[in-house]
């Protein structure tokens, strides 16, 4: 059983959409929501994966068999998967099955991940690309929470893993490049991303954040359902 978040209206959080951050930024996706998180970052967008004491946890979270879960994404007829949550990595291995069923029908993989837990040979062997968010100071998180280096180390390893970070203040990137430094991760690989929850909060820091992309060798993602729908659940 996987525990899958629940959209407004009950159903589960599995939906077709665009890639809305990252490297394959615009990319026609299904997502896969799952719920419960290791961290609690304090600019969250989807507190109602983890926070219970704000949350109800038997109406936000629902549990589904593998075959459950997979009849709903094929039936999107989409081939490229975005497993999200919440942290997505606290149930590696009841996803298991899952990607590797999914798999054998053709399907493609994302799975966006916080990079505090390694993932599973398993998964490794089945997933197509990792986003990896550390988080940084400003998530709120105490530092011995959101950095593991083992984890990093293991992300770092794999040509298909990514590195991005959600930045608020230009004293952020200075964060970034240290924990660069720290577990030796490759620049082409490293995206930052302004944090916001509206178009005008990601328009006022693009401009500063897309400098310091230049400046360091980085990828830039700004938040592109944000910009196209605001901070609706499910999209």
């Amino acid at each position: 059983m996987l525990r899958v978040s629940r959209q407004s209206s009950g159903e589960p959080e599995v939906f077709y959409s665009l890639q809305g951050e990252g490297a394959n930024i615009g990319g026609p996706s299904v997502f896969l929501r799952l719920a419960t998180c290791n961290l609690a970052c304090t600019w969250c967008d989807t507190k109602y994966t983890w926070d219970w004491a704000n949350f109800d946890y038997n109406q936000e979270v629902m549990s589904l068999e593998s075959s459950q879960i997979e009849e709903k994404i094929l039936g999107f007829g989409c081939s490229n998967l975005v497993i999200t949550g919440g942290e997505p990595l606290l149930q590696q291995s009841e996803l298991v099955p899952l990607v590797a069923s999914l798999k054998s029908r053709g399907m493609t993989f994302e799975v966006e991940t916080n990079g505090t837990i390694a993932p599973l040979p398993e998964l490794v062997r089945d997933i197509d690309q990792w986003n990896v968010s550390p988080k940084l100071a400003n998530s709120g998180n105490p530092a011995d929470r959101r950095e593991d280096a083992s984890a990093l180390t293991a992300f770092r390893e794999l040509p298909n893993a990514y590195f991005k970070f959600v930045v608020n203040a230009a004293g952020d990137v200075e964060e970034v490049c240290a924990l660069r430094d720290r577990h030796n991760l490759p620049n082409q690989r490293i995206i930052l991303m302004p944090q916001g929850q509206t178009p005008e909060a990601l328009k006022l820091r693009s401009g500063w954040v897309s400098e310091a992309c230049v400046k360091e060798g980085f990828r830039f993602s700004t938040r592109l359902h944000i910009l196209l729908w605001g901070d609706e659940r499910g999209r």
